[in-house]
Order: structure tokens, then C-alpha cells, then sequence
């Protein structure tokens, strides 16, 4: 994308961002719903598919442009991205990067502008970071298949027309082996969800467990190669891995100007609370932390944009961001006081937010076990 064009587009969603949701943002932390004039919004500036190729809809955005993309996002409450983030993160980057040409046009062109909402199904009971414990079957039947199973932590699955679901297709492989990718029709008979889950942050952004109970698809649903699906899901978690560090990046961003505008208006003994050293030093270490993941993050999409590190760099990235967007809003409260544990005081909510993103989409500890497997294997050390 141009340069110029690409700043204008960062522009007005900043400008969206922090004029139009940023105001909303206890209303929907209370309601647990983004307002369906966002929802028009977001659609009207294309941000259901800003990272989906052109040729179907969307702005195709390169890797450096969706995390500063996302640092915009970061910067208010997360529900409003994740409205659309699963539409061009981990459900439409499988269509777009393994899809047949058949199913690119019947639904990313719908994706993009935002008529469908699709939803990654992955996680189980019983495997989230380790693919050894999947339990969803798919079974051939006749034309078509048959998927059995239950999934978890769904996100968007309340609101998704379409279900990007991995089953295992073949039950004598083992791990990531024999694992498939399927689009599933949420209106499909033996579709079923539990109720939206009660989480501790980020509400607004809707999960829930999802039910097949033999749903029959046909041969055509079937994403790409039968037994690589795993790959795939790996392929585009690394991608969103990186958004997911740029979104802690401009979280952190938040909460450091919140800190920065209290801590130089609040007085305690007829001066600001800004006099006090100890107050500096925590804005200081939360200004340089952000500082060096912000850093860091465009370090990482430049090397995953050249293809130089599209997997040990995304999981380092995320990994030290999402841990120090937690010490920053844990710092943020620090800085408020009282007024910090207070649930209308923003620096709370992102607290709470914050929380969410040292788990999902690879926990912290998984992040060290690919980086620090990744660099040994590089090395010369054989797998285990």
C-alpha cells in the first residue's frame, strides 16, 4: 500500500479509536456489547477486512501495517477489535492462505465487509497449546463428512456465520498429525453453543463452547490438504501472535497516558502526586517498557513481512508483551491509588483486560518452549 494512503487510513482509525469508541467504553464494559452503530462503523472503514487480500475485499495490509494498525486498536477497550479480529486474523487468514479459489470467493468478499463474522474453533477441554489431546473427529460419509466434537473458549462464536473448525480426520496419527481444516456453516444442523462465558475482563468480546454433533459438510468444506490442517492453524497463529503483541503495545499506551494525566492533576499535601519520585520512577519504567516493545514489534513485522523469522520472532513479540502489558496496568493502578481499584477509573478495566493476553493464542510459557526450542533446533539439536 502507499505510504500516504496507508497513514490516512491510521489516521481516521485513530481518529475512530479514540473519538468515537474510547467514550463508550464503560457502557460496553456494562452492557457486555459493542453498540451496533461501532459494529456500522467499523464496517464502513473497512475493518472487517483490512488484513484480507485485495482481490476479494479487502485492504491486503502487510504485516508492518497491521501491528501499527493495532496499536490503535490497543489503545481502547479490546472487545471492539476482536469484533472484527477474527475475520482477518485466525479464521480468515486460513481461507485466504489455504482456501480453494471456490471458497476465497464465496466468503471472504463477505468477510471483508463485514456480512459474515467467522470463527476459529481449535481449543478443547482437553487441547489448547498441545494438539496431541484434539478429540473432534471428522469422519468421510458418502460425498462428504461427518464432525463430532465439542470445542472451547470460542471467540465470536455467539455471533459467527461460519466456523473455520480442525478435526482430526485421522485417528492412528498422532499430535499435530491427521489433524484437517473444515469451513462449517454455524446454521448447520448439529451446530450447537453453550452459553457466552463469564470472564474476568474484556467484556464485550463474546466466547463460548461450541457442538458438532454430526454435521454433515460436503467434500468441499474441507480446507486445503486433508491431514495438514494443523500447519495450517500454526501458520496463522504465528501471524496473530504478533497482532496480539501490538495490541498489548497500545494498551500499554493507554494506561501510560492515563497514568501520566493523573499523576500531573491529583494532589496529595497541595501537590501533584507527579512530584513524588516514586511516582516518576513507575512512569518511567512503564514509558520504557513500552518503548522497547513498541520497538520490538516493528522489529518483528519487518523480519516477518521479509520472511527472514515468521515463527521465533512473532512468539518472542508476544511473549514480552503481553507480560509487560501486565506490569503496566498493574503500575497504572499503582499510580491511581484508591481511585485505581474503582471500576469506573479506565486503568481497572485494562487490569482486567490485560490479563487474557499472557494466555491465549499460546500461553507465555508456550512462547519460551517455541522460542527456546526453535533457536536450540536451529543449532544443530535434534527433536525430541
Amino acid at each position: 500500500m502507499d505510504a500516504e494512503d496507508f497513514t490516512q487510513i491510521r489516521d481516521a482509525v485513530r481518529q475512530l479509536v479514540r473519538e468515537v469508541v474510547v467514550p463508550r467504553e464503560e457502557e460496553i464494559d456494562l452492557d457486555d456489547r459493542i453498540p451496533e452503530e461501532l459494529r456500522g462503523a467499523a464496517a464502513d472503514m473497512g475493518l472487517f477486512g483490512y488484513a484480507l487480500p485485495e482481490e476479494y475485499g479487502g485492504l491486503g495490509v502487510s504485516m508492518s501495517e497491521d501491528v501499527e494498525l493495532a496499536f490503535e486498536f490497543g489503545y481502547t477497550t479490546p472487545a471492539f477489535r476482536s469484533l472484527f479480529g477474527t475475520n482477518n486474523g485466525i479464521a480468515g487468514q486460513v481461507i485466504a492462505r489455504f482456501g480453494s479459489e471456490e471458497q476465497k470467493k464465496a466468503y471472504l468478499p463477505r468477510l471483508s465487509a463485514g456480512e459474515l463474522i467467522g470463527s476459529f474453533a481449535l481449543t478443547e477441554a482437553e487441547a489448547g497449546s498441545d494438539p496431541a489431546g484434539l478429540r473432534t473427529s471428522a469422519r468421510r460419509d458418502g460425498d462428504g463428512w461427518v464432525i463430532n466434537g465439542a470445542k472451547r473458549y470460542i471467540t465470536n462464536a455467539p455471533l459467527a456465520d461460519l466456523f473455520v473448525v480442525f478435526a482430526r480426520t485421522d485417528p492412528e496419527e498422532k499430535g499435530g498429525r491427521g489433524i484437517s481444516s473444515f469451513v462449517v456453516d454455524a446454521k448447520a444442523p448439529g451446530v450447537t453453543l453453550g452459553p457466552k462465558d463469564k470472564k474476568m475482563g474484556q467484556s464485550g468480546a463474546w466466547t463460548s463452547e461450541v457442538f458438532f454433533d454430526g454435521v454433515h459438510v460436503p467434500a468441499d468444506a474441507l480446507i486445503g490438504e486433508e491431514g495438514r490442517g494443523y500447519s495450517k492453524a500454526l501458520t496463522v497463529l504465528s501471524r496473530g501472535r504478533l497482532h496480539i503483541a501490538a495490541l498489548c503495545v497500545g494498551m500499554a499506551q493507554r494506561v501510560l497516558d492515563e497514568s501520566v494525566a493523573y499523576a500531573a492533576t491529583a494532589r496529595q499535601g497541595g501537590a501533584p502526586i507527579g512530584r513524588f519520585q516514586l511516582v516518576q520512577a513507575l512512569i518511567a519504567d512503564m514509558h520504557s517498557e513500552w518503548l522497547a516493545g513498541r520497538a520490538m514489534v516493528r522489529e518483528v513485522a519487518a523480519r516477518y513481512d521479509s520472511g527472514e523469522d515468521t515463527s521465533i520472532g512473532p512468539s518472542s513479540a508476544k511473549l514480552w508483551c503481553s507480560e509487560m502489558v501486565g506490569r503496566a496496568t498493574d503500575r497504572a493502578v499503582q499510580v491511581h491509588g484508591g481511585l485505581g481499584y474503582l471500576r469506573t477509573t479506565p486503568v481497572e478495566r485494562f487490569y482486567r483486560d490485560a490479563r487474557l493476553y499472557r494466555l491465549y493464542e499460546g500461553t507465555s510459557e508456550v512462547q519460551r518452549v517455541i522460542v527456546g526450542g526453535g533457536l536450540l533446533r536451529a543449532a544443530g539439536m535434534p527433536r525430541g
